[in-house]
């Protein structure tokens, strides 16, 4: 506990950054290809490990979660990485450039400033980049990491959304794939796990949710918290209304005018579970959904409150007319030189951005900020005299690459709690560590998705992706005791492919991309090459494990498909072949 000038500390402030982007690297550059890890790398990632090394320089730890999923990790240590973000880099230098030069012959001096400064703002990032973290951003973060400054936690390897996946062999790969790719990378067992979408499922007996399943024999499941406690993890998070019931808000309605669409379809079937006032989002519980010997794993609670004024395109700190619009960008170069003017302003409307005035309005929403965390914070400590938690989870991606003044934003948050008597920056291990839980709950299944629930992935639109997917898992488990038990080194290649194809096509990102619409046709394309390329390898290996040599063709093939997606290599095809303590 922190004292400040002879004052306790009431409460604890946990910021957690969930960093994620699908496997792109290899496949493609734009508009949906590597330039969307590159953007997020320019714009977010490396923005945010000089605001953590700012602040640290300054003496202050401001004590992050961050959230860096398997699949992004490896893309940022990918050996391609380094050479192609650079490249990125520079281009990026080039077109505001030729953007300042244009602008100026044709007599807009403001704009040709404007991309000046985008100009200069690439090439110090190109600097920083290459002379401050020799081209490594994951070292960047390990660093911070080892000196205390930050946790970081995993998630689910590929981001496979757990509660609908149909098979307990899956949701086993997925994190026992996590826990071994976060220790190649970080060095360390992480304790944290980030569900993908919050979404979270108890142990029970489980259906297809698809709707021409047909009849089936309900089969006993084993709860998501399960799987984190047999693998070293001690703590997730939830959505709100996952912990207290209540309306479920969601966080991406605002920003998908798809989803909008979508949910008025859902909501005259939504009925809101009781509000439960017995439980507060400021505390941590012990979660079980079935009475066996394990470890406890204790839940955070997302703090709507504090959410909303981040989340909310519209009342909001990113909806402030002064702040970079996103959506505007100037062609050819894809620059953005526009304000976002109101939060209904169309695209036409939108007004020059004036970056000193944007500045000026950072400090007073960070202030804004620091305030209503400090009168939450005591008024948890005055209604229930306990030492609490705020648990603030976003999308790491928000600050810097939807909301360009967001990391500057963070500085001063951090900066701004960090002398703030009655407030303590904590890891949520940290937190853990002094205020073990003492209540245990039973959550029921939901996301933070609209309604809580998962329509947002598994709709009209996205249903043969889980088709696909639960006909894959089906297979699996047989072809990985087949090349396990064969002692071939071929057939245990060709297998571990297929499980990485099968690790991709669970990803949550296609059906997500799917339902919202941004970038639905890349989606669509990339769910069905891997279910194709499952498929092909399977058959290949089934062969194989009949005896018959591979053709020519065939072995091209596994080698197209393990240089494209090359990722995990320290794959094992036991967690496939069998579930450990099997729900009963």
């Amino acid at each position: 506990m922190s004292e400040t000038g002879g004052e306790t500390a009431r409460g604890a402030f946990a910021l957690v950054l969930h960093g994620h982007l699908p496997f792109v690297l290899p496949h493609g550059q734009w508009p949906h290809g590597s330039e969307m890890v590159f953007e997020c790398a320019a714009e977010s990632y490396l923005p945010l490990l000089r605001v953590v090394d700012r602040l640290v320089g300054e003496g202050i730890s401001p004590k992050m979660t961050l959230g860096i999923t398997p699949v992004l990790a490896e893309q940022l240590a990918h050996p391609d990485f380094k050479q192609q973000f650079t490249d990125y880099l520079e281009e990026r230098e080039r077109t505001a450039a030729e953007d300042r030069e244009r602008f100026h012959e044709e007599g807009d001096e403001h704009l040709a400033y404007l991309a000046e400064r985008w100009q200069k703002h690439f090439a110090e990032l190109r600097k920083c980049f290459l002379e401050e973290y020799g081209g490594d951003l994951i070292g960047g973060f390990r660093r911070l990491a080892e000196g205390g400054h930050i946790e970081i936690m995993t998630s689910a390897a590929t981001h496979g959304y757990l509660p609908l996946l149909g098979a307990d062999e899956s949701v086993q790969a997925q994190v026992k794939q996590a826990v071994a790719a976060h220790q190649r990378h970080f060095g360390q067992q992480p304790r944290g796990f980030w569900l993908p979408e919050c979404a979270y499922r108890p142990r029970y007996a489980w259906r297809s949710p698809l709707p021409d399943a047909g009849p089936q024999e309900p089969r006993p499941r084993k709860g998501v918290e399960e799987f984190l406690a047999e693998n070293g993890l001690r703590y997730f998070i939830v959505d709100t209304a996952t912990l207290l019931g209540g309306a479920a808000s969601g966080v991406y309605l605002e920003r998908f005018a798809a989803l909008q669409q979508m949910w008025e379809q859902f909501r005259a079937s939504y009925r809101p579970g009781p509000a439960d006032v017995t439980k507060s989002a400021y505390e941590v519980y012990a979660v079980a959904s079935a009475e066996e010997d394990r470890p406890p794993v204790a839940v955070f609670t997302r703090d709507e409150r504090t959410g909303l004024q981040v989340w909310s395109g519209d009342i909001g700190y990113p909806g402030d007319g002064w702040y970079l619009d996103f959506h505007k960008k100037h062609v050819p170069g894809r620059h953005r030189y526009w304000r976002v003017t109101s939060s209904d302003s169309d695209m036409s409307e939108k007004e020059p951005y004036q970056p000193d005035r944007a500045a000026e309005r950072v400090p007073e929403n960070a202030d804004h900020f620091c305030r209503l965390v400090h009168d939450l914070i005591v008024e948890h400590h005055r209604d229930r005299d306990r030492f609490g938690v705020i648990c603030a989870p976003y999308d790491m991606e928000l600050f810097g690459h939807w909301w360009f003044e967001g990391p500057e934003w963070l500085y001063r948050v951090c900066k701004g709690l960090a002398a703030d008597p009655t407030v303590e920056l904590m890891t949520c291990s940290e937190y853990l560590a002094r205020e073990v839980p003492e209540a245990a709950v039973a959550l029921p299944e939901g996301s933070w998705g609209q309604g809580g629930f998962h329509w947002v992935w598994l709709n009209e639109w996205t249903t043969w992706i889980w088709k696909d997917i639960y006909a894959a898992e089906a297979r699996m488990p047989r072809l990985a005791q087949q090349a396990l038990s064969s002692g071939d080194e071929l057939l245990v290649r060709i297998v571990s492919q297929t499980a990485r194809e099968l690790l991709l096509l669970e990803a949550s990102d296609w059906p997500f991309l799917i339902s919202t619409w941004s970038a639905r046709d890349y989606a669509e394309n990339r769910a069905a090459l891997h279910h194709q390329a499952f498929t092909r390898l399977a058959e290949m290996a089934e062969r194989r494990a009949g005896g018959d040599e591979l053709s020519e063709e065939d072995e091209k093939f596994l080698g197209e498909c393990e240089r494209t997606d090359c990722l995990f290599p320290q794959l094992d095809l036991a967690w496939w072949a069998g579930v450990e303590r099997p729900a009963t």
